[in-house]
């Protein structure tokens, strides 16, 4: 890796409450090519916090701090307002777990994508309505045209998480992170977005980070792994060689993961060792 263009040395993520301090994301370092990382853990592991933090999109009352945060050689940390406003959905997009949460109920579908397109691009109002409808028909809606003009509580989930991948592939940032972008999504919609994605990377030269608990996903389509436990990185490996991973949390993961070819009775499940959270 020549020059990254992102470089997180030491970032955590601490949530003051009444109850004491919750230590979320523990000390997590890494750095990031034109490249796609996946990032993968049980719920609660810090990942999607992770990625709240690289945006300035932690909500109090949490507290963001790191030896390093930058992205292209912008300090994240330092950064006026102005310029992170630049960044967020310009260079650097993220699509949110629930588009149900994400996406603006008085707004139509397409004029949120115009929105999106024109707060980051000179653009006119047909070029937006253009460049909307064709981002749309990238991520396979059936019918653009109806799409574009329907309010978010009138599309399915699948349709809303297609809808906001759209509104935020559509100013072709330099970084996505995209946390569990394809988890209501059909198999047959989910690769041709995957497909979008591996473009954008191979062709744009884009970073992706890309947050999932499918580790058989991640495995495929990413080119290395970061495997969080506990608000920390407890292993790092290429993707292609998940299986032949170290740490026992990772093995267990692994070895939890159902098979059509051996019908194991009963499933198995993790057992957590304490010294993995230290």
């Amino acid at each position: 890796m020549t020059k990254p263009l992102l470089d997180v040395e030491d970032l955590r993520v601490r949530f003051h409450l009444r109850t004491g301090t919750v230590e979320a994301v523990r000390g997590v370092s890494f750095q990031l090519g034109r490249e796609r990382l996946g990032i993968v853990g049980e719920s609660g592991s810090g990942k999607s916090q992770t990625g709240r933090a690289i945006l300035g999109l932690t909500p109090p009352p949490g507290e963001v701090t790191a030896k390093r945060l930058a992205f292209d050689g912008i300090d994240l940390l330092t950064a006026s307002k102005r310029t992170l406003r630049h960044l967020r959905g310009g260079r650097i997009s993220m699509v949110m777990q629930d588009p149900k949460y994400s996406l603006n109920p008085v707004m139509t579908i397409g004029e949120q994508i115009i929105e999106a397109y024109q707060a980051h691009a000179k653009a006119g109002r047909n070029e937006a309505r253009d460049k909307a409808l064709a981002m749309l028909e990238a991520v396979k809606m059936r019918d653009p045209g109806r799409v574009f003009s329907l309010y978010p509580h009138e599309v399915s989930g699948g349709m809303g998480q297609r809808a906001m991948i759209a509104m935020m592939l559509v100013t072709e940032p330099d970084l996505l992170i995209a946390d569990e972008p394809t988890s209501a999504l059909d198999v047959t919609v989910s690769m041709e977005v995957l497909r979008i994605l591996d473009e954008l990377v191979s062709e744009r030269g884009m970073g992706l980070i890309f947050i999932s608990h499918d580790l058989k996903l991640v495995s495929s389509f990413c080119d290395r792994v970061l495997v969080m436990y506990a608000g920390r990185v407890v292993e790092e490996l290429e993707a292609k060689n998940l299986r032949e991973a170290q740490h026992p949390y990772t093995q267990g993961l692994m070895r939890c993961l159902p098979t059509l070819a051996n019908d194991v009775r009963p499933l198995p499940t993790l057992n957590r060792d304490p010294s993995w959270a230290l």
